[in-house]
């Protein structure tokens, strides 16, 4: 299965570098087994069926693009920091650029914060922050910007209405630097109306990170690795997934990343178990899903680890037409951009050993 298979040209001003407004007028492209159509996300009622069981991925998305001064004597650098991930004695983060900043030195972030360079790797620091709690909370709130994906940061900076873009309505754990884009598409009145039409909701934490947007760079694509995520199945969601399942209802992620995480805390047979920790879990042709009978998603990077999600879920040759529809409609494409329902012909079964927990 080489990388190369997983490529198509994408002109670059189908790049959304805004949401659709409303959130619910985005375009949704509906694939149902060979069946494609086009629609909008405000129709997903009249799409999806009573005892049907949306799993949302409730992260929230915190303000980690820092703008920081790095002093040696009168000499003085700008920093860009992008926080990655916590960790037992502070943050691991990139920086831009790399080389000015070394080892015991600090970066003054803004008045109240600051951060100490613990180690430097050839791709990374390791800071710890002058605050904790809520004070760093505050202060991070307070000095720093959303962290856009790489291709909208490359066409504009991170401005006061990503604080409300680049979120979702149902955000409830702080600790994600990327958004589960797919769920931005959903506001309060879409939820209400799902609700009435005897759709069933079930939240999960995965906290997205930077590492989603990092490329493949090895051709033969099964030996890749992914990069971790922290992730949590509560036992009422767990068992939430297995009463919808039991009735004959289908389990239907919002993105890719509520669908790593319930395949991740599945056994064998689908039963969906309380689960707490961090995720590997590549997911690409040849794999056979345990819970998700359908996936609601956005169009995704060529050669990336997502495109292979898909088309493990609704077949190569299919994703490779719903693709190619996309693109003549012209819908718009990644974080920002419009959406698809992604619904296989018949539920899968019996997983390869390809999942890999941490």
């Amino acid at each position: 299965m080489k990388l190369s298979d997983f490529d198509f040209e994408l002109p670059d001003d189908l790049i959304a570098t805004r949401p659709a407004r409303p959130r619910t007028s985005a375009r949704l492209l509906v694939a149902e087994g060979d069946q494609i159509r086009d629609a909008h996300v405000h129709d997903l009622a009249s799409i999806f069926r009573p005892g049907d069981r949306l799993v949302l991925n409730n992260t929230r998305v915190i303000p980690a693009r820092l703008f920081g001064l790095r002093r040696r004597g009168e000499a003085v650098a700008r920093v860009e920091i992008t926080l990655l991930e916590p960790g037992p004695d502070g943050w691991r983060a990139l920086a831009k650029p790399l080389r000015k900043v070394n080892e015991g030195e600090v970066i003054t972030i803004s008045g109240a914060l600051s951060a100490l360079v613990l180690r430097k790797t050839e791709a990374d620091l390791h800071l710890a922050f002058n605050l904790t709690g809520p004070d760093f909370d505050a202060a991070l709130n307070a000095a720093g910007a959303m962290p856009l994906p790489p291709y909208i940061a490359a066409k504009r900076a991170a401005d006061e209405q990503d604080r409300t873009d680049y979120q979702t309505v149902f955000a409830r754990h702080a600790g994600a630097v990327a958004a589960p884009t797919a769920s931005l598409h959903f506001d309060e009145t879409l939820l209400r109306a799902l609700a009435e039409k005897g759709v069933d909701f079930t939240e999960v934490t995965l906290h997205v990170g930077a590492g989603t947007f990092l490329p493949v760079k090895v051709e033969d694509v099964t030996t890749h690795r992914m990069h971790a995520e922290w992730g949590e199945v509560t036992p009422a969601a767990a068992a939430e997934i297995t009463a919808t399942r039991k009735a004959g209802g289908r389990v239907i992620p919002i993105g890719t990343t509520a669908l790593r995480l319930i395949e991740s805390a599945a056994d064998a047979d689908g039963t969906v178990h309380p689960w707490r920790g961090t995720t590997d879990i590549f997911i690409y042709p040849g794999y056979r899903f345990r819970v998700a009978d359908a996936l609601m998603t956005n169009f995704h990077l060529p050669k990336s680890t997502l495109l292979m999600l898909v088309s493990a879920l609704m077949g190569e040759a299919r994703i490779k037409r719903i693709y190619a529809h996309a693109l003549a409609g012209r819908y718009r494409f990644f974080s920002y951009g419009d959406a698809s329902l992604l619904i296989p012909q018949a539920r899968q079964s019996s997983l390869p050993p390809q999942r890999s927990l941490a």
